[in-house]
């Protein structure tokens, strides 16, 4: 559970007392989703269900107005009922409010898919691509979108589509050759040609449903192209702060169980608990400072983005925070491993599923050598 240190409004506590309402039964679906990587249906329609959905659309399109700090700290409480869930509904709240923070579309196009959101509407970039890998390296996209009598048409393939058997709509990237850019088509997921082809075979965040987007001659109105490449410019997007929260969530769950693992077991050669060893509370002291140094600094740089005043001031806090936090709980999970020992990799033991999903925040945006190369260089740049 987060520290009442970071809950700071009435409204996040009303936000958490909802969520905590669902935690008993997200933890008892968990292994199961894991196991059978089975996509989280019901957990995801019971969030819908409960208005989480909208809780980033701004209140003047009917939703909660909740900001990047708020979206952090409801995260991170997800994950540590269900990565999953909590990876996958991620990307929409956070595409949700990247999406109105920044009103790259026009005002018809945002008002109605505000009214689909209300409706319990989901949404998902679809980006990456096997020949480009991780669109934040700058390749082009193989998929391609062609005027044709008034309309686009778009063919192409992409992986990586999480929450793809639950979305309504596709905002897909696409190369157009006659404008030599690179635009994002909102596609709803009933428009013919578009499949999916469940490709998603993993160890890690299985229950993701991250399958290929397969598009076909798919027939789209000119008022699909909702953004270009060039719209969105090199703005910062504090939003992808809902990754690095997933994975701080993540290893806050095998902190606890560590904790009542310690607490519990009880071999006959030692009088009382494990948590009683100076070893094992070493580990439970390492764990719980680097989760504190991960949360502080991950709460501190979400709220420096909310507020517009000090804003202009990030540099490269955003990419720094889901490096940072990412390696802390890796390390969180490993150490958690450690205090429950051999029976840490028993398959109906949850650390071995924190331990594979957790290694997953390797793979997401931003990537640690990019991170790292801009660190260099605005050091460097400092000093020219």
């Amino acid at each position: 559970m987060v520290s009442q240190l970071f809950v700071k409004t009435e409204e996040q506590r009303k936000w958490l007392h909802a969520l905590q309402t669902k935690k008993a039964t997200f933890l008892s679906r968990s292994q199961e989703i894991d196991e059978e990587a089975k996509f989280p249906h019901e957990n995801i329609r019971e969030l819908v269900e409960l208005g989480y959905t909208k809780v980033t659309l701004p209140k003047r399109y009917g939703g909660e107005g909740l900001g990047v700090y708020d979206m952090v700290l409801f995260q991170e409480t997800l994950a540590s009922y269900d990565s999953a869930t909590a990876l996958s509904i991620g990307w929409h709240v956070g595409g949700l409010g990247e999406i109105y923070e920044k009103q790259l579309w026009t005002e018809k196009q945002l008002a109605s898919f505000a009214n689909d959101v209300q409706k319990g509407a989901l949404v998902n970039r679809s980006v990456s691509e096997a020949q480009t890998g991780s669109p934040t390296r700058g390749g082009r996209p193989g998929t391609t979108a062609v005027r044709k009598n008034g309309s686009w048409v778009i063919n192409g393939r992409k992986n990586f589509t999480t929450m793809s058997p639950a979305l309504t709509y596709f905002l897909t990237s696409a190369w157009i050759e006659e404008k030599q850019t690179i635009g994002f088509f909102l596609i709803h997921k009933d428009t013919s040609g578009l499949s999916i082809d469940e490709t998603w075979d993993v160890v890690a965040m299985r229950g993701t449903g991250s399958h290929d987007l397969v598009l076909k001659q798919v027939v789209v109105p000119e008022e699909a192209l909702v953004e270009t490449i060039a719209d969105r410019g090199k703005s910062l997007n504090g939003w992808v702060l809902h990754i690095p929260a997933c994975y701080l969530g993540i290893a806050q769950a095998a902190r606890d169980y560590a904790v009542q693992f310690a607490l519990e077991h009880k071999p006959n050669s030692i009088k009382g608990s494990i948590s009683e060893l100076p070893n094992v509370q070493t580990l439970l002291g390492e764990i719980d400072a680097a989760l504190l140094a991960a949360r502080h600094l991950l709460y501190h740089v979400a709220e420096v983005y909310d507020d517009i005043n000090r804003r202009k001031y990030i540099e490269n806090e955003l990419a720094v925070a889901k490096y940072q936090v990412t390696h802390a709980a890796l390390n969180v999970v490993d150490k958690a491993m450690r205090v429950a020992g051999a029976k840490s990799l028993q398959r109906n033991n949850p650390l071995q599923r924190y331990y594979r999903d957790v290694r997953a925040g390797l793979h997401n945006p931003p990537m640690d050598n990019i991170t790292i190369q801009k660190l260099a260089e605005s050091a460097i740049a400092q000093y020219k």
